[in-house]
């Protein structure tokens, strides 16, 4: 019985070893073979540093209000842009599938397929932070708040650029899908209007998408500025999109392999 459940025990071991193996292979390909082409870092510096030019030449004093708003608009671009573009060309030269006969289970597959856009955003809103801190003067009051907020956004977004990209089959056709999810999100999360001074039927629509709770965390931990939310209700919500889009996901790979 116990070399019979050492035994057990060593081989789950190994299996975890295998996923972990594996999980780091797809991120370190992905990484290398998609998002970190000069194109892509050119467009990962230059966006959020026109989006913070722009708002800083129209009103200094705004600007500074904005940049929460900003830091969660390069998160949302940084992470679902990509990941349509990844995941959709896989599937379309057949390299998703050699990925899917792997011994590695679809979940370690979809995580490691999400965290490639969540290191890829981190990059970009990194950017807008610093482009916040330097040119924009603000600072971050509450790091531990704003660097949770943060990965949390940037793994639910992640997650709904994968869930899109595994419903679709063309690159064209995850970009226009995400677009009916980027735009809503970006002028009705309050970035650019707080949600508070919205009609009430826009308001029920704002805090229906999960960039609204990350724009108030933002908010929070990096000027101090009073909410609609608490911040542990910003992150539940945000942990909640997480594990949801996540499924979601998984189920699409599924549906997609039949």
């Amino acid at each position: 019985m116990d070399a019979s459940g050492e035994g057990g025990e060593m081989m789950r071991l190994n299996l975890l070893i295998d996923e972990f193996e594996g999980l780091l292979h797809i991120i370190l390909k992905d990484l290398k073979a998609y998002y970190f082409k000069p194109p892509n870092i050119s467009w990962g510096i230059l966006f959020p540093l026109v989006l913070a030019l722009a708002f800083t030449l129209k009103s200094p004093m705004a600007s500074r209000e904005l940049a929460p708003g900003l830091v969660a608009t390069a998160a949302l671009f940084g992470t679902t842009s990509m990941e349509a573009i990844v995941v959709t060309f896989e599937k379309r030269v057949k390299a998703l599938e050699r990925l899917i006969m792997a011994p590695i289970s679809l979940l370690t597959l979809l995580i490691a397929k999400i965290l490639g856009g969540v290191i890829f955003g981190f990059m970009i809103s990194s950017i807008m932070v610093m482009i916040s801190i330097l040119i924009l003067n603000c600072s971050i009051m509450d790091p531990i708040l704003f660097l949770t907020a943060l990965l949390l956004t940037l793994f639910a977004l992640s997650s709904l650029g994968a869930l899109i990209a595994f419903s679709v089959k063309e690159v064209f056709e995850a970009q226009t899908l995400s677009n009916y999810f980027r735009f809503p999100m970006l002028f009705l999360s309050g970035v650019f209007l707080p949600v508070n001074s919205m009609p009430l039927p826009l308001q029920i629509v704002a805090w229906i998408f999960p960039l609204t709770y990350s724009v108030e965390a933002f908010k929070i931990s990096m000027s101090g500025l009073s909410t609609s939310t608490y911040p542990t209700i910003d992150l539940l919500v945000l942990l909640g999109y997480s594990l949801l889009l996540t499924y979601l996901s998984l189920i699409a790979i599924r549906k997609s392999l039949k």
